[in-house]
């Protein structure tokens, strides 16, 4: 039987089976299942008149939450002020950004406040799915070996009293394009490992008196008293000069150690800021101009310092334990810099007070629009370079 005799059988059929009584519907169900081959339950929706609409079904399960408009944009404009923070990051920077949200915004109702402050990262990661981007560069490596002060500087073999601000980790970053041939900046990178608080600074190259000149000038606006130092195995930090300002100090000298050689895990937590506080800002261009060395630490000591430490959580590793051939890896709360000191019995009050002080006089989306004013500049000057 063809489609076009089947529909016409089912207009002959269909009335007088919705007019027949249950006892008559049977053998007419039966034969029309007959002739058209049909299974039971379809030919009943057919004879019926009932279509399924799949448009029309309602999806089972509670209601959407998260879906509306208002919402998404205001976690997008809040996820790009962060530079891209994943979904648990963000969620500890949310409450940090939206007071002053309504600032650079307008008004946000209570409804969309009330949402922010209470999705989940996975929640964050299903609605930011369609906008996230991907980074894929990748650079040089700039670190050449010390040789001088490798029998004088010790090995890092044990752990540090993690649990005190004060030791840091140092390394460097090339600012050299594809290529390590002839002069160009440096960035310096000094990572304290229990606050995570980070420190920038540019040199021209990597001579000893500018390392030494901004190591110095870092230690000045640090927070806390420099009780440890730790670097790899780069020329840059194992040389004389850096070695006598350390432990050549009438009281209190810094314990000076370098990482194991080809070792990167060793300095793991600088490692990491490299990318985030680095690449993540000027990416992989060729700084090969003595004059951006200026414009470089005024952006990382004014602008970046403050947005960095004072509005952007990280996740300390509490645990790394291995299970048949996975590894399990368990975090702590994501927290800022500021708020691991501040909650520090390390740190004095006078220090807690003006960290506070400075911290409410700051606003991450004024910084951020700083900081990329100063990116077009220093964009601007490379470019006027070639």
């Amino acid at each position: 039987m063809t489609i076009k005799s089947r529909k016409e059988y089912l207009q002959a059929v269909q009335l007088r089976y919705r007019n027949a009584n249950k006892q008559e519907k049977t053998p007419i169900l039966n034969e029309f299942c007959i002739n058209c081959g049909y299974h039971r339950k379809y030919a009943i929706r057919l004879l019926k008149g009932k279509k399924k609409n799949k448009k029309s079904q309602t999806k089972s399960g509670p209601k959407p939450v998260y879906q509306d408009k208002e919402l998404l944009v205001s976690l997008k404009r809040i996820w790009f002020a962060t530079d891209q923070m994943c979904s648990k990051k963000l969620q500890a920077a949310i409450p940090l950004f939206l007071p002053f949200y309504e600032q650079e915004y307008g008004f946000v109702g209570n409804h969309i406040k009330s949402k922010l402050h209470t999705m989940s990262p996975s929640t964050i990661d299903r609605l930011l799915k369609p906008v996230r981007t991907c980074y894929t560069n990748k650079g040089r490596c700039g670190t050449r070996p010390g040789t001088l002060l490798k029998n004088q500087i010790p090995i890092r073999t044990g752990s540090w009293a993690i649990s005190q601000p004060g030791f840091l980790e140092a390394d460097s970053v090339a600012h050299c394009g594809n290529s390590l041939a002839g002069n160009f900046v440096w960035s310096l990178t000094f990572t304290d490992i229990a606050s995570t608080w980070t420190e920038n600074r540019a040199v021209w190259n990597k001579g000893a008196h500018g390392v030494v000149t901004q190591t110095k000038d870092v230690e000045e606006n640090l927070p806390f008293s420099i009780l440890g130092f730790d670097c790899d195995n780069g020329s840059e930090f194992l040389n004389h000069h850096l070695h006598r300002y350390f432990t050549n100090r009438p009281a209190n000298p810094v314990k000076f150690t370098r990482s194991r050689p080809y070792k990167k895990n060793d300095n793991a937590h600088v490692e990491q800021k490299n990318w985030s506080h680095v690449r993540q800002l000027l990416g992989y261009d060729r700084f090969d101009k003595p004059q951006l060395v200026d414009l470089l630490n005024d952006l990382y000591k004014n602008e970046c310092s403050p947005y960095n430490n004072y509005f952007c959580p990280s996740m300390k590793l509490l645990s790394k334990k291995r299970i048949n051939s996975k590894y399990v890896k368990k975090y702590d709360t994501p927290k800022t810099p500021y708020q691991r000191l501040i909650a520090s019995v390390h740190i004095s009050l006078e220090a807690k007070q003006k960290l506070t002080d400075t911290f409410q006089l700051l606003n991450p989306f004024t910084l951020k629009k700083k900081i990329e004013s100063k990116l077009k500049i220093i964009s601007a000057a490379l470019q006027r370079s070639y």
